[in-house]
């Protein structure tokens, strides 16, 4: 009997070791436990404050920008027309042909001189012309006293022919103008057709210009046309005469109506054949007032302003202008500085008391053309 108590006392001892060391542990990790807490609370604390001083400060930077940022009341020009471009054109021109073929005896007139409908500008050698009609009146008075009443009739009727054929002999102009180009002298042969120079009637100025299919509904005879010409600083001013009934499909596949335009009083400096470009004026002009949207304010669904330095707090009346600003329809005249209403958020949103949107600032550029659509400004549909 002792012998087998002998025998199992390592192994009791061995099994009492090792309940120590689980024991021992088991110890260290109840005291690891309440540290990482410790560490997990501190470091949520600082998160916290953190959090809280951003909060804050963010607030503070909000609100100085709110207060030291001044917008100003701008006045912008809105013009409702149609962009054009062309070339102008003398009331009239002639092309000063020779009728017939022959040799310029006489020339009457030089590049510049104003002459008259039906004076002769050219004059060709027309002797054989004028024997021809001499002859036949001579043979005429023969038949009138001894031939028939009938041959007495033909032979007036051909003596028309023969003083024809005598004009054909001369250049003449055919309405009140001036030699812009003559280019014959005495002694030069002619065949017929053969051109010798231009008339033109510079009394006003004419002009063709392509209209987009979708903006020729807007179109009104006597419409001013406002031309801006390379040759003057000058706007000369002009107005629509008409168009045909019938568009034109240009070589682009675009569908156009061609307007006639005019132009009575201009500057000497410009002459026919310049270019130009210019506006078809739709609707008169209409000056805005626009303001950024950041200096609107809003108080019971009513719009307000601040005035900057005297802090004078004004009703108003706005509409939308676009993503960043607003048209001023009543309250203000034009020029006031006023303080922010609110700022635009990291999203773009707005801030306190705005109305929140885009944060695009882009501001509207000055001459608004309503294009070939010469439509409302943005915002205003």
């Amino acid at each position: 009997m002792m012998s087998n108590s002998v025998k199992n006392l390592p192994v009791q001892e061995s099994e009492s070791k090792s309940e120590n060391l689980l024991e021992l542990k088991k110890k260290k990790a109840r005291k690891k436990m309440p540290r990482l807490l410790k560490i997990f609370l501190i470091l949520l604390i600082v998160a916290g404050v953190v959090a809280g001083g951003l909060f804050i400060a963010r607030n503070i930077i909000s609100s100085n920008q709110t207060t030291n940022t001044i917008y100003t009341v701008t006045t912008e020009k809105y013009e409702n027309a149609i962009e054009i471009s062309g070339v102008v054109s003398a009331a009239q021109s002639q092309t000063l042909q020779a009728l017939s073929a022959g040799t310029v005896t006489a020339v009457y007139v030089k590049q510049g001189d104003v002459v008259k409908k039906g004076d002769v500008i050219i004059q060709l050698d027309d002797s054989s012309e004028k024997y021809a009609l001499q002859k036949h009146d001579f043979e005429t008075q023969t038949v009138k006293i001894t031939g028939s009443y009938r041959e007495y009739q033909l032979m007036l009727t051909q003596r028309e022919s023969l003083v024809q054929k005598i004009n054909e002999r001369k250049v003449t102009a055919t309405f009140d103008g001036i030699i812009a180009a003559m280019e014959v002298a005495v002694g030069d042969s002619l065949e017929a057709k053969d051109n010798v120079g231009t008339l033109v009637d510079s009394s006003y100025l004419t002009a063709e210009v392509e209209v987009a299919e979708t903006d020729v509904a807007k179109l009104q005879v006597g419409q001013t046309v406002e031309f801006k010409f390379s040759a003057s600083d000058e706007t000369v001013t002009g107005y629509v005469v008409g168009w045909p009934a019938i568009g034109t499909v240009t070589s682009r596949g675009a569908t156009v109506v061609k307007v006639k335009l005019r132009i009575d009083e201009y500057p000497e400096s410009i002459l026919p054949n310049f270019s130009f470009s210019g506006k078809i004026k739709i609707s008169p002009d209409e000056n805005y007032l626009i303001v950024s949207r950041y200096a609107i304010g809003r108080e019971n669904g009513q719009a307000y302003v601040v005035l900057a330095g005297t802090d004078e707090k004004i009703n108003v009346t706005v509409s939308p202008y676009g993503n960043e600003y607003v048209k001023i329809e009543s309250g203000l005249s034009g020029g006031e500085k006023l303080k922010a209403q609110s700022t635009a958020g990291a999203s773009g949103g707005q801030r306190r008391n705005g109305m929140g949107g885009s944060g695009n600032r882009n501001m509207p550029s000055n001459n608004r053309m309503g294009g070939g659509a010469g439509g409302p400004p943005p915002g205003m549909m």
